[in-house]
């Protein structure tokens, strides 16, 4: 049985994207974490709340949280989550209004 067989092309490819998307940043979170114990170059806070912002806030908030990164800044403790509200909002609409 195929999960995805009720879904249109176009709703495929949108949730074929969030899985990628979400598990980049879900990794760069765990890279970033490493290097910053290892005092190592840092990838910019930037990159990873852009990361969040084109569709990977479930796997920044859950990188966030299982490796216990960027959750002292306030910057990163109130846009992810506020990401990952507005996110699911949108994901609502797409699913029931576009088909």
């Amino acid at each position: 049985m195929d999960i995805l067989s009720n879904f249109s092309i176009n709703q495929k490819i949108f949730i074929i994207y969030l899985i990628i998307i979400n598990l980049i940043a879900l990794i760069t979170f765990l890279i970033d974490k490493i290097r910053a114990r290892n005092n190592d170059w840092r990838i910019s806070e930037g990159v990873l709340l852009l990361l969040a912002v084109i569709g990977g806030s479930s796997g920044a908030l859950i990188g966030m949280v299982l490796f216990r990164h960027k959750t002292s800044k306030l910057k990163f403790t109130i846009t992810i989550p506020l990401i990952f509200i507005i996110h699911r909002i949108l994901e609502v609409y797409v699913f029931n209004y576009l088909n």
